[in-house]
């Protein structure tokens, strides 16, 4: 939690950021996915300041409880002061133990989010998915808290002037925006109108953008004059030399085929699946993953 102290920006967990998104397709799988469709709701986790502090989060925790079908999971939670927003105690269940920041006693309407991201370590602890290390299992946590709907609240929870700062989670605000794209753009979402902090909304408009340039690149018939070019060339190279071939920049390779043409191997603008399509012009291909339709140009 940063709580007046620096905060990172741009996408330096970009990777892990896309790899969380396919480890929830590939654990999940697309079925599964559709049922988070709806995100939480700003009404059901709101917190007044004249709520009961004990009594309102309780309620949070129930409505946390039931967005990430978890309805056997039983949230007990205190306040003690700490370093870190909050933590919870992974056992066996169903009762899960969980400590929010004493700062969270005063500013209220964050709790929600707070609760979002340790209550999305228990569901990934129920489906045994987690990622070697601290630190990308945190990211994995917060992929999942924002690609499951819930993560809005991480990214409201950001503020910062030329006086004070706070931030919660491990994502930068620009990846938490990337991600909250990458949801809006396939449930047709809109989750900037529940934002009441204004850097919330620029970090999303950032990562909206980022976005958008994965649907963006070549192979796709969406790709820019630039990487058309770019990709041409690069195929005429993998043509005449016969070998696998990878250039740096790119997101694309080529590998031969000695049983047919040439291909092209890329990253699935939505789940980062990687497609592998024969080189032969206009091609639709259809993720396996997450069933994305995908015009190309090969």
């Amino acid at each position: 939690m940063a709580n007046g102290g620096p905060v990172e920006h741009g996408f330096p967990h970009l990777e892990t950021v896309r790899e969380a998104i396919t480890a929830l397709y590939k654990r999940l799988s697309y079925d599964t996915i559709q049922t988070f469709s709806g995100s939480v709701a700003p009404a059901d986790v709101a917190f007044a300041d004249t709520d009961d502090l004990h009594l309102g989060t309780q309620r949070v925790a129930r409505e946390l409880v039931r967005h990430y079908h978890l309805p056997d999971a039983h949230m007990i939670v205190g306040f003690r002061e700490m370093e870190h927003a909050a933590n919870i105690e992974l056992a066996a269940g169903p009762e899960y133990f969980v400590e929010l920041n004493d700062r969270f006693r005063t500013h209220r309407r964050d709790i929600g989010a707070a609760l979002a991201h340790e209550i999305m370590h228990v569901y990934l602890h129920r489906l045994d998915l987690s990622f070697p290390g601290t630190r990308a299992n945190e990211i994995l946590t917060d992929t999942a808290t924002t690609y499951l709907g819930a993560g809005w609240l991480l990214l409201d929870a950001y503020r910062e002037d030329s006086a004070s700062s706070q931030k919660l989670g491990y994502l930068t605000p620009e990846e938490f925006g990337y991600v909250l794209a990458k949801r809006a753009l396939i449930f047709d979402e809109d989750p900037s109108i529940w934002f009441t902090s204004p850097q919330a909304y620029e970090a999303y408009t950032r990562g909206m953008a980022k976005a958008r340039h994965d649907e963006q690149q070549p192979p796709l018939t969406a790709a820019g004059w630039a990487g058309r070019r770019r990709y041409a060339r690069d195929r005429r190279h993998a043509q005449d030399h016969h070998s696998p071939t990878s250039h740096p920049g790119t997101a694309y390779s080529f590998t031969p085929d000695g049983r047919g043409p040439l291909r092209v191997s890329f990253p699935c603008p939505t789940c980062h699946q990687r497609i592998r399509v024969p080189v032969r012009g206009r091609v639709r291909a259809r993720c396996g993953l997450c069933r994305t339709v995908l015009e190309c140009d090969t």
